[in-house]
């Protein structure tokens, strides 16, 4: 049983700054990844940012230089930092999560509820 919960969405003006956060808890031996996804109405869902255990980072190219993705010290939470927003980065933001709960067990991916990220002026 593995939960994952984000926070920190909202309503913020072109050019300002959001911190989205994600806990994951619950039968976890070991987490290899963690990642935001985003999907905006009428659009596919995209990777936005992800964090391997090792601390490599991917980046969609829409965000690079804007958003920075990074891991909490107990390694259970991950952060998206989204600066300088645009309106174009409206849509819901999940939080993804690779994790095993043994290490006989396979890894699989768990997925948050998602937060609403609506940038408008």
């Amino acid at each position: 049983q593995v939960q994952l919960v984000e926070s920190g969405g909202g309503l913020v003006k072109p050019g300002a700054s959001l911190r989205l956060s994600c806990a994951a808890s619950g039968s976890i031996f070991r987490i290899n990844a963690m990642g935001w996804y985003r999907q905006a109405p009428g659009k596919q869902r995209e990777l936005v940012a992800k964090i391997t255990s090792a601390s490599s980072t991917n980046y969609a190219d829409s965000v690079k230089g804007r958003f920075t993705i990074s891991r909490g010290n107990a390694k259970n939470t991950a952060y998206l930092q989204m600066n300088s927003l645009k309106p174009e980065d409206t849509a819901v933001y999940y939080c993804n999560a690779e994790i095993r709960s043994a290490l006989t067990y396979p890894w699989r991916d768990y997925w948050g509820q998602g937060t609403q990220v609506t940038v408008s002026s």
